[in-house]
């Protein structure tokens, strides 16, 4: 069973993406697990090509540093003639009606002129990245599950109508983590890609600048310190950041505080301290160009090897190889 997951460099990684996610890659992935930087992804919409590259050389320098085997990971465009290929191959098989119809697409197109067309062909480049991976199941929230089952349908299509090449996957729910939320606005998810960075804590922010954004918190009305996400959300917010960064749980770390104050004091330092070491050993990596140039090169050469076989099927039973 090989499990897929990506990280798109729209932005710098968050404590958000540390916590919900990469941190858990690192502690729980197998052998079997991918990870790649999604940079093809982060094109649908206006971008800086100079900003594109160094993040996601970032990106890839945070997955190693977080203990993430470098042989598991890649980087989505040293691939991208054979994604290109197969991505082809895929929008062939894929009729204008499904693309369509995809959620994202009409959400992020809506009330918008002159929308890219790859806004429209993206779930296909996602397929491809799955299907070429021979990924079986791809661990994504709800608002990716739709691209994976476009996925499914385009491997069920194209095994049924040419041969047996891809393997159907599946998206599953990932497992249950920290909810981190912006931290001026916590009726919203901390996003790489906030237009507004005073609520975000990239996990390369340095300790006393993480320490301001955390102790200028919204924490909503109110004196006592209680868990209670629907009445209190921006606290809540807190108590599950330090819940994420100390292992407790958020009705426990509650009752330890009696001011707003001491529960931010809390939070700033456990924050500083989960994330020092990704930060240091995230900076000295980047400082050493040619080491991760090794990496993205291995990790594009076992990526390549991995999907020859299929994509070169997929070529040959289409009448194109």
């Amino acid at each position: 069973m090989t499990r897929l997951s990506g990280v798109t460099p729209s932005g710098h990684i968050t404590l958000g993406n540390y916590l919900g996610a990469i941190q858990r890659w690192a502690a729980e992935g197998t052998e079997h697990d991918l990870y790649f930087i999604s940079d093809l992804h982060a094109m649908t919409t206006s971008h800086n090509p100079g900003r594109l590259r160094s993040l996601a050389t970032e990106g890839l320098a945070v997955l190693i540093s977080s203990g993430i085997s470098p042989e598991r990971l890649f980087v989505q465009s040293d691939i991208a003639r054979e994604l290109g290929a197969l991505t082809w191959i895929l929008e062939c098989t894929c009729s204008y009606g499904e693309a369509a119809r995809m959620i994202q697409f009409k959400e992020k197109a809506k009330g918008q002129a002159g929308v890219r067309l790859s806004l429209l062909t993206y779930p296909t480049l996602m397929a491809a990245d799955i299907l070429l991976q021979g990924a079986s199941e791809v661990p994504v929230g709800e608002d990716q599950r739709q691209h994976v089952e476009l996925a499914r349908t385009l491997a069920r299509r194209f095994n049924t109508t040419y041969g047996e090449v891809f393997t159907m996957p599946s998206a599953v729910l990932p497992p249950a983590a920290a909810r981190v939320r912006d931290l001026s606005d916590p009726t919203r998810k901390m996003s790489k890609s906030a237009q507004d960075t005073a609520g975000v804590v990239s996990v390369l922010d340095e300790p006393d600048l993480i320490g301001r954004k955390i102790r200028r918190a919204v924490t909503d009305g109110g004196s006592e310190v209680v868990y209670s996400p629907e009445d209190r959300p921006g606290l809540a917010n807190l108590l599950e950041i330090l819940a994420g960064c100390t292992g407790g749980a958020p009705d426990d770390l509650a009752a330890e505080h009696t001011t707003y104050g001491s529960l931010k004091n809390a939070t700033a330092e456990a924050v500083i301290e989960t994330l020092r070491p990704l930060r240091e050993a995230t900076n000295a990596l980047l400082q050493d160009p040619a080491e991760l140039d090794r990496v993205r090169k291995a990790g594009a050469a076992r990526a390549s090897e991995r999907g020859d076989h299929r994509l070169t099927s997929a070529l040959r039973l289409v009448g194109a190889g």
